[in-house]
């Protein structure tokens, strides 16, 4: 491999998935060991995004590829990175770590310097070590399981808060509005089942009341079951920290079983589809937890319309993330002078206070950022969009 090597602890599931990258990878030189044309001095500088672009979070895929690509227009714009036009390069994961692992692999063999995507924690896990074998750095922009960087691998960035800083904002909020009681429900996925633990973990130090906790199946329509232990536990809130096809489903089902607390839902379910799925009448109890999308913030006017105008259609959740992790791996490069693996990482780590859309970034020891920024949003009835409710900063 063209860089030095590197200590990897990986989860034992991995194993196979690492194992495929050796036939279409190797050690096959380019940058940071990536692909066939990387290594060279001209020609563009290839940024590779796995997302969602079909499925049930189809929708997200597009956000993140517009504003990743708004980022590189813009970049290319003013001159590129190190002199290099930058290309975004994407492939279909379709939340399922199968099609995940087939994409990165296809990445690596098309050559990027470093990865910009992931959506779903299950289907980013798996590509981890693939990336890592490969040499290619990944400044991930909305996947955010804990699992992600307890692997330890050193390419593995997060700027999106992680899942223990969710949960510090989802048990925030149940003090703020009292709620002795709480329940949590997770649909076994890596991302839900780590937000779920770390909520409970939390919401038991806190002293709060852990009524149950509860996991259901994806892809289901009857979540009786589930909708029944609600309206008999009562607790006062009740975090889903799964998607939004089931968690309008599981509302809906809860509001007529007679759960009447408040539905509490992770950034997975932060989206206008939450609200058609679930129904007319069965959103008042809605809250989420999540990070600030460009509407909420102040000043952001001119990008939105930029993105508009790139897109057709204004931005959407994980479009900001995305937009950055293009802006923070730039940055990196150019800091670094290069397009090598240990160099990149020595300029990601070496950022400070690098300004984003969530604020300015720095880099803790662990790779994830210093705040997480979550917010408290709530779903507008007349649009059925989520929209800023509380900051918790009072």
């Amino acid at each position: 491999m063209s860089h030095a090597p590197r200590r990897r602890t990986r989860l034992l599931q991995f194993a196979a998935a690492a194992s495929l990258v050796i036939a279409t990878a190797g050690c096959s030189g380019g940058l940071g060991g990536g692909g066939d044309d990387g290594g060279s001095d001209d020609g563009p500088i290839k940024l590779g995004m796995l997302a969602p672009f079909s499925g049930s979070e189809s929708a997200f895929g597009e956000y993140m590829q517009n504003g990743a690509q708004l980022a590189v227009d813009e970049l290319n714009a003013d001159g590129g990175v190190l002199g290099r036009d930058l290309e975004l390069v994407v492939e279909d994961d379709a939340c399922d770590a199968t099609t995940a692992v087939a994409g990165a692999n296809k990445l690596v063999t098309d050559g990027i310097a470093a990865s910009v995507g992931g959506y779903c924690s299950g289907a980013t896990l798996p590509t981890l070590p693939i990336f890592d074998e490969a040499g290619i750095p990944m400044v991930i922009p909305a996947a955010n399981s804990n699992e992600l960087v307890e692997q330890q691998l050193p390419g593995v960035f997060l700027i999106n808060g992680t899942g223990t800083q969710q949960a510090q904002a989802a048990v925030a909020y149940s003090e703020k509005i009292g709620a002795s009681s709480v329940a949590a429900i997770d649909d076994a996925t890596a991302y839900s089942a780590d937000l779920a633990a770390s909520f409970v973990e939390q919401a038991t130090d806190a002293g709060l009341g852990v009524a149950f906790e509860a996991t259901i199946t994806p892809g289901e329509n009857d979540y009786s079951a589930v909708a029944t232990q609600l309206a008999n536990e009562q607790p006062a809130l009740v975090y889903w920290t799964g998607y939004y096809q089931e968690g309008g489903l599981i509302a809906r089902q809860a509001k007529d079983a007679g759960f009447d607390g408040v539905f509490l839902v992770g950034d997975g379910s932060v989206d206008a589809k939450f609200a058609e799925i679930a129904g007319d009448g069965y959103t008042d109890n809605v809250v989420g937890t999540f990070t600030q999308t460009p509407d909420m913030i102040e000043g952001a006017d001119d990008w939105i319309a930029d993105y508009t105008e790139l897109a057709g259609a204004a931005p959407g959740p994980y479009s900001t993330q995305s937009y950055d992790a293009v802006r923070v791996i730039a940055q990196a490069m150019e800091d670094a002078g290069s397009t090598d693996f240990d160099e990149v990482v020595a300029g990601l780590e070496g950022l400070e206070d690098f300004d984003t859309f969530a604020g300015p970034l720095t880099f803790t020891d662990d790779h994830t950022l210093s705040g997480g920024g979550f917010v408290i949003v709530a779903i507008d009835p007349a649009t059925g969009a989520f929209v800023l409710k509380d900051d918790l900063q009072g």
